[in-house]
């Protein structure tokens, strides 16, 4: 007995359970979904709100709180899916949870009942949560508290519109969110330093290569191409005074040098290892330098002034920049692509890579053991996140976090450097920067009308007197389509707003004939939007939208715009 093997240990029920998730974000954002703690302010129909909870109950956040002081109502029945005629008189937030919290046993659910009014003035009232989810109509008042304290906090918020056919969502991140695990294209993480290699890299190219016109033909269409590639370098540059190709028309000529040398009699019928090497020739000579957005952060100022309260992020960026000065090169990935190779090359060429990044983190793990001990730090970054960041380096993201725009009522919106990159917009076709301002003048129409002088909830446009509210949110909205087009002139030269207002007189009408109603196909879609932003900004990877997304569910159509 004691000589048998140990028992394969299976997969546990709990990633079984999240199986395909952990495929997207592992288990470092597993955790960290299981660790954060949603607030949901809920207002007007409350759909979406709901709708985007659901999306993150399924997945296993930790917790969340419904904030919602609404009764049950026929209404409801008609539009939300976790309610039903029983719940008919109730808190609308108290059944909403409960139902939620079916879906997976792994949540914790609460609610709020009290009107968010009196419930935030409540000492610590926004402590616990981790993220904050608010949808509308809500109070300037209100979201500016909200926001204010998500700034402080330095944690997430979003902002939900959805009215009709149409959506909107706007993510406040903390002004300094950066993300190691962008999650890139496949295609664009393989750094074979091909034009930078190290020894070992030579050696293996050597090996493979060594008496390469009387090869046999089996061995000659098993080199790895890496290795092919790294040989007729060498060879080209005994010819151009020891310099690679250096631009299209001399990679063009090295592509031909490369394909004769392939083998027509192999009584394979070709060599697919030296078709592999051409294809690679334009997409892997090229000097292995990391992209001006990752040089950028290397000199922001969180990254040269590393302190005892700097994040581990800081620190290791901070190391790898030191090691970048020092060899013009980021760490070596170690990944190496699939290619035509027997087994044994392939494997032996893996390890060159593997072995290379090896030494790298260690190098950047010195740096930062150095860094800890200078800055006095307490607790010791983990290996594997340094790790982890050598590995993405090339494709590490720093995205500086604003707030998003709280409209206030009668205000004149002072665009400032927002208007360009929303000029920049307005020049795709059909752009529905006319649908976001249309929103903006709904939120500005809530903020001048209250049902009650005392603070109840908000009015929407349509609700009453369609016709009416019509004609006040479009001038609303005509105003501030006249303002931005004043600022944006000054980014964009002779732009063209011809039909600027037209169309946002049109999005204006659609707004207000649906009364503030949301529609449960609308509300859903948008829900799935929105809980995708939040899942990024929770396990802090890919890339989070920048800062507002509009979708028109109509045209099926979404447009970000940089606010």
């Amino acid at each position: 007995m004691a000589d048998l093997p140990p028992p394969v240990q299976g997969p546990t029920a709990k990633e079984k359970k999240y199986d395909r998730q952990l495929r997207l974000w592992g288990a470092t954002g597993q955790m960290a979904l299981e660790s954060s703690h949603i607030l949901l302010i809920n207002s007007g129909p409350g759909v979406v709100g709901v709708e985007t909870l659901k999306n993150l109950v399924l997945p296993g956040i930790g917790n969340f709180t419904i904030q919602d002081s609404a009764v049950v109502s026929e209404a409801d029945l008609g539009v939300n899916f976790f309610l039903e005629e029983e719940h008919l008189g109730g808190f609308r937030a108290e059944h909403t949870c409960n139902l939620l919290k079916e879906l997976n046993p792994d949540v914790q659910g609460s609610f709020i009942t009290e009107p968010v009014e009196s419930w935030l003035t409540q000492p610590d009232s926004l402590k616990p949560y981790t993220l904050i989810l608010a949808t509308a109509p809500i109070r300037p008042e209100i979201l500016a508290r909200l926001s204010a304290h998500a700034g402080a906090s330095l944690i997430p918020i979003f902002y939900i519109h959805s009215v009709g056919f149409y959506s909107h969502f706007s993510i406040h991140l903390p002004p300094a969110f950066p993300i190691v695990d962008t999650h890139p294209d496949s295609e664009t993480t393989s750094d074979l330093r091909l034009l930078k290699p190290w020894p070992e890299l030579i050696q293996f190219a050597k090996e493979k290569t060594n008496a390469l016109d009387t090869m046999a033909a089996d061995d000659h269409g098993h080199i790895p191409y890496i290795a092919i590639l790294l040989y007729h370098l060498e060879e080209w540059k005994k010819d151009h005074e020891g310099q690679v190709p250096q631009n299209y028309k001399e990679k063009t000529e090295f592509r031909t040098i490369v394909s004769k040398a392939a083998r027509t009699n192999n009584p394979e019928g070709g060599e697919e290892n030296y078709d592999e090497a051409v294809a690679a020739v334009l997409k892997s000579l090229n000097p292995p330098e990391p992209a001006s957005a990752v040089k950028e952060i290397f000199k922001t100022p969180e990254c040269v002034l590393v302190s005892r309260d700097s994040s581990s992020f800081w620190v290791i960026a901070h190391a790898i920049g030191l090691f970048y000065t020092k060899y013009g090169v980021l760490p070596v990935p170690g990944s190496v692509p699939d290619m035509k190779a027997r087994s044994a090359d392939y494997i032996q060429l893996q390890n060159v890579y593997k072995s290379k990044a090896r030494k790298d983190v260690v190098e950047v793990l010195e740096s930062v053991r150095f860094l800890e001990r200078t800055a006095d730090r307490k607790d010791p970054i983990d290996e594997k996140d340094v790790e982890a960041f050598c590995k993405n380096a090339a494709h590490i993201k720093l995205v500086r976090g604003r707030p998003f725009h709280v409209v206030q009522a009668s205000e004149t919106i002072e665009w400032g450097e927002r208007a360009k990159s929303i000029a920049q917009n307005l020049t795709f076709p059909d752009s529905l920067v006319p649908l976001y301002i249309a929103f903006l003048a709904f939120d500005e129409f809530v903020a001048t009308h209250d049902k009650d002088a005392l603070g109840g909830a908000p009015k929407m446009p349509g609700e009453t007197d369609a016709e009416t509210d019509a004609e006040k949110v479009t001038g609303i909205a005509f105003k501030i389509a006249d303002d931005l087009i004043k600022e944006a002139g000054t980014f964009v030269e002779e732009p063209d707003y011809s039909d600027l207002k037209t169309r946002t007189g049109e999005f204006v009408q659609e707004l207000v004939r649906a009364g503030g109603a949301e529609l449960h196909n609308i509300a859903a879609l948008t829900g799935g939007l929105v809980s995708q932003e939040i899942i990024k900004a929770i396990t802090e990877q890919y890339i989070p939208v920048d800062n507002t997304c509009v979708f028109d569910g109509v045209r099926s159509k979404t447009e970000v715009i940089r606010v």
